[in-house]
C-alpha cells in the first residue's frame, strides 16, 4: 500500500475529528455527572472501544468496508458491556452508510441487520423479555440509514454513466469529424486526379499534334493549339473551383457549381480533338439529377475517356448514358486493345468508389466485342432529393468482365 493510499483525505479527516468530539465529549460527562450513575465506568476497555468505532473513520472513502467492519463491531460490543450510554452508535451509521453507497450493499444490509439482531437479542437474554418499542425503532432508522445508501450508490452510479456517456458522445463526434475531413480529402484528391490527368492527357496528344504538323499543316495546328489553350482553361477553372474548397474554411459550399452531365458534350469535343472519335448517345428522357450523381457520371466518363486516349490505342470511342426510372446507366466502350497488364492506379479505383459512394456499381473490364468497357449504374434521384444509398445495388454486367478487372489493364 503507498503512501497516498494510507494518508487519509481532507474531508475523511474533518468528519472523524467532528466525529471525535460529538462521541467523546458526550460520552465522558455522561460517566462523570450521569444520575444514577451507569452499569460500568468508563476504562480502558471503554476508552478503546470507543477510538475504535471513530478513528478508523480517517479512511473511510480509501477503505470503505474495512473500516465499516471495524467500526461497527466497537459499536455493537459497547453497548452490551453497560458503558455510559453515548451517540457511539453514530460513528457505526456512517460507516455503514458509506460502505453501501460505495457498492458494497449485501455486505452492508448483513452488517446492518447483524448489529441489530445481536444487540436486541442481548436485551431478551439481560432483561428476560424484549423492548419492542426501542427495537422497532432502532430497525426503522437501520432500514433509513440502508435506503439512503442505496439512492446515494444509486444517483452515483447514474452519474457515472451519463459521464461516459457524454464521453463517447464527444468521442463519436471526434471521430465522425476525423471521418468527414478523411472524405473529404479522398473526394478532393479524386477531383485533382479526373481534372488533371484527362487535361494533361488531352494537352499532351494536342501538342503533339501540333508539332508534327505545325509545318506540314499549319491550320490543323493552330486547331490543336486552340484545343490545348481552351482545355487549359477549364482545367484551370475546375482547379480554381477545388482550391477554393481548400481555403474557403468557413464557406458551407464550393464556389463554383460541380461538373455535371450538361458537360458531356464539351468533353466529347476536347477528346475528339486528341484524335478520338466519340459517339455520345443520350436514351431517355434527360432531367437534371442530383449533384451528386452529375458530378459523378461527368468524372466517371471523364476519366474512362482519359484511359481511351492513354492507354487504349483506340481510334474510336462510343459513350452512352441511359436515364431509367430509378438509375442511371453510363457507359463508355472503344475499339482499342482492351486490357493489358495489370497495373493498379487511382482512375479505375476512383470511378468505382464515386460510384459505391452513390449506392451505385461499376465494373470495367475487356468489352464483348473487344477493346474495353465501363459501366456504371448510379442512383436517378432527381435534383434536391436525398439520396439513400442501396447497399445491395447489383453490379453491372454487360461488360463481359466481374468487378475483378477493375484494378487490371489500366489506370
Amino acid at each position: 500500500m503507498t503512501v497516498s493510499r494510507l494518508r487519509p483525505t481532507t474531508a475523511d479527516a474533518v468528519l472523524a475529528s467532528a466525529l471525535a468530539a460529538l462521541v467523546l465529549v458526550p460520552t465522558v460527562w455522561l460517566d462523570l455527572f450521569h444520575e444514577p450513575p451507569f452499569e460500568r465506568s468508563l476504562d480502558v476497555l471503554g476508552y478503546a472501544l470507543l477510538l475504535t468505532a471513530v478513528v478508523p473513520l480517517l479512511w473511510r472513502s480509501r477503505a470503505p468496508l474495512p473500516v465499516a467492519l471495524v467500526s461497527m463491531f466497537s459499536t455493537t460490543v459497547y453497548y452490551p458491556l453497560g458503558y455510559p450510554d453515548g451517540p457511539v452508535l453514530v460513528c457505526g451509521a456512517i460507516a455503514l452508510f458509506t460502505a453501501v453507497s460505495r457498492g458494497y450493499r449485501w455486505q452492508g444490509w448483513a452488517l446492518g441487520l447483524s448489529q441489530w439482531l445481536l444487540v436486541h437479542g442481548w436485551e431478551v437474554h439481560a432483561f428476560g423479555a424484549p423492548r419492542l418499542g426501542p427495537a422497532f425503532g432502532v430497525l426503522a432508522w437501520v432500514l433509513v440509514i440502508l435506503c439512503t445508501a442505496e439512492v446515494v450508490r444509486w444517483r452515483r452510479e447514474y452519474q457515472a454513466v451519463q459521464e461516459q456517456r457524454r464521453a463517447d458522445a464527444a468521442r463519436t463526434r471526434e471521430e465522425e469529424i476525423l471521418r468527414r475531413a478523411t472524405d473529404e480529402r479522398l473526394r478532393l484528391a479524386r477531383e485533382v486526379h479526373d481534372t488533371v490527368a484527362h487535361s494533361i492527357s488531352l494537352i499532351n496528344v494536342q501538342a503533339g499534334t501540333a508539332l508534327y504538323l505545325i509545318e506540314a499543316e499549319p491550320e490543323r495546328a493552330a486547331q490543336a493549339l486552340a484545343a490545348i489553350k481552351r482545355t487549359s482553361k477549364d482545367t484551370l477553372r475546375d482547379l480554381r473551383a477545388t482550391l477554393d474548397v481548400l481555403r474557403a474554411v468557413d464557406e458551407e459550399a464550393p464556389r463554383a457549381p460541380a461538373p455535371g452531365l450538361d458537360r458531356l458534350e464539351q468533353l466529347a469535343e476536347d477528346t475528339r480533338g486528341a484524335g478520338i472519335g466519340v459517339d455520345l448517345r443520350v436514351r431517355g428522357e434527360r432531367r437534371r439529377l442530383s449533384s451528386g450523381t452529375e458530378a459523378a457520371a461527368f468524372r466517371i466518363a471523364q476519366e474512362a475517356l482519359t484511359n481511351v486516349v492513354r492507354h487504349s490505342g483506340a481510334g474510336r470511342a462510343q459513350v452512352e448514358v441511359a436515364y431509367g426510372p430509378d438509375a442511371l446507366d453510363l457507359r463508355i466502350r472503344d475499339d482499342g486493345r482492351g486490357a493489358v497488364a495489370p497495373r493498379p492506379g487511382n482512375g479505375l479505383t476512383g470511378m468505382r468508389e464515386r460510384a459505391e459512394a452513390l449506392g451505385g456499381a461499376f465494373s470495367a473490364g475487356p468489352g464483348p466485342d473487344g477493346g474495353f468497357a465501363v459501366h456504371a449504374r448510379l442512383p436517378s434521384y432527381p435534383d434536391g432529393a436525398a439520396a439513400e444509398p442501396s447497399r445491395g445495388a447489383e453490379p453491372p454486367r454487360d461488360t463481359g468482365s466481374d468487378g475483378g478487372a477493375v484494378r487490371e489493364g489500366r489506370e
